[in-house]
């Protein structure tokens, strides 16, 4: 028991009813602490680790994703790891600290299992710094916990850390990840980019999140005031543990992921497959695939609760008489579906070449129900744009895949076999058509 006495790190075990006040702290080595604090021998047990402190207290998320866990599993035990003391000090001490704190909470484990609980219900979720001391934590328990939750672990000084240091697959039974603030170099990227679990999620790319773009930064100064830029920095960092809550709370909207090569394959619409599980739910309910190689994934997604949207690929071949090449065109696109409808989708197709195939990503966050019916508008270029000429391809059919449901789908001209889509000029209509691919396959 002496190896227990050094342990620095609080154990509060949270209660529905004041999810935000710590009542009761689980002491490891103190039998009397697990019956005073009411913990659950048969119930699954939750570990919230919060990341570096600037102002060495808990941030306003950690209440919100105590009462989120509460809410799905209404007998769990949710327990949140204080490590402020530790957490509070220049970056590089703290991220240095992540090994003593995940010694901590190894030991905590461990008592825990010795006290013959098993680890099988065991879910450490580590938020930026937080990852990082669950996975050293993972590494260090004697047998493996079940699960580790990665929410946009910490990049600066982890990036090319070795495994033992940071998170990392082995740290658990299952590991899932997600990025969501990977801007820049890998030096000073604030959330890692390399992927460090069995499913690495990267919504939005990765790199920065809808909502926490410069313009609403001026809306975030008048709300935080301008001493709280961390509040703005961390926008996108934290959207992280919102999309996990959301994953929680709003069971009926499961945003789902993709796997794919890269995030620019993906914006093409060329990763919308849900075969061999190349799709996945992202957050609590996740499939937990373990590949030898880590999956990396992505979706887009909206700027608030809930968050997630419906994918489309969008697959047209243009044609012309005039060999020409267009790139970053702007185009509206229009879906009615059986149930509803989304207007003036805004898309930049990339390259736009005389017969060639255009694949991009389109997304919707309403749920239309059954695609029957989409319009195009090639909007003027305003750079470009002539009076004089007037660019424009012809299209035969449009070829649309769905992410959430799978359905691949032929479309055609509402009139005639061919329509003209001219730039600058009436958007065109295409309507489902009775064939799909297969069908068209099976006539070969």
């Amino acid at each position: 028991m002496h190896m227990l006495n050094d342990i620095q790190s609080k154990f509060s075990i949270r209660n529905p009813e004041f999810p935000d006040e710590d009542l009761c702290y689980l002491v490891p080595g103190q039998r009397d602490s697990i019956s005073d604090c009411n913990f659950k021998n048969d119930s699954q047990t939750f570990l919230i680790i919060h990341g570096w402190s600037v102002a060495g207290l808990f941030e306003s998320w950690v209440y919100k994703l105590v009462l989120a866990l509460f809410e799905r599993e209404p007998r769990a035990n949710v327990i949140v790891v204080d490590w402020l003391d530790r957490a509070n000090k220049h970056y590089p001490k703290s991220a240095e600290n992540t090994r003593l704190v995940g010694a901590d909470v190894a030991k905590f484990v461990n008592w825990l299992e010795e006290m013959d609980y098993p680890l099988e219900r065991v879910h450490l979720l580590g938020y930026s710094l937080g990852a990082h001391v669950a996975g050293v934590a993972g590494n260090l328990t004697n047998n493996k916990v079940n699960r580790i939750t990665g929410l946009d672990p910490a990049g600066p000084s982890f990036e090319n850390a070795e495994s033992l240091r940071r998170l990392s697959p082995d740290d658990a039974s299952f590991v899932d990840v997600l990025h969501t603030n990977t801007r820049g170099s890998p030096d000073l990227s604030i959330g890692i980019q390399r992927p460090v679990g069995h499913v690495d999620i990267y919504p939005n790319g990765g790199t920065f999140q809808p909502g926490c773009n410069i313009q609403n930064t001026m809306k975030l100064i008048a709300t935080y005031g301008i001493y709280n830029m961390d509040q703005i920095v961390k926008c996108s960092h934290e959207r992280s543990i919102h999309l996990f809550i959301d994953s929680l709370v709003n069971r009926a909207y499961q945003s789902w992921a993709y796997r794919c090569s890269s995030r620019d394959a993906f914006n093409k619409g060329l990763c919308l497959s849900c075969r061999k599980n190349r799709c996945n739910k992202l957050g609590y309910g996740v499939n937990k695939i373990r590949r030898a190689r880590s999956a990396k994934m992505y979706l887009k997604t909206r700027d608030m609760m809930p968050f997630r949207v419906f994918h489309y690929q969008i697959k047209l071949h243009l044609f012309s008489n005039k060999n020409m090449t267009l790139l970053e065109q702007p185009m509206k696109v229009s879906l009615f579906g059986t149930t509803d409808e989304r207007d003036n989708i805004a898309v930049t197709v990339p390259s736009m070449s005389t017969n060639s195939t255009v694949s991009f990503l389109l997304t919707s966050d309403k749920d239309i129900g059954e695609l029957l019916m989409l319009s195009l508008h090639w909007e003027k270029d305003s750079y470009l744009y002539s009076f004089f000429s007037t660019n424009q391809f012809m299209i035969r059919k449009m070829r649309i895949k769905s992410g959430e449901t799978q359905s691949k789908l032929i479309f055609r001209p509402k009139e005639g076999e061919f329509v003209s889509l001219v730039q600058g000029g009436d958007a065109v209509v295409f309507v489902k058509s009775s064939e799909t691919p297969q069908s068209r396959r099976q006539q070969r």
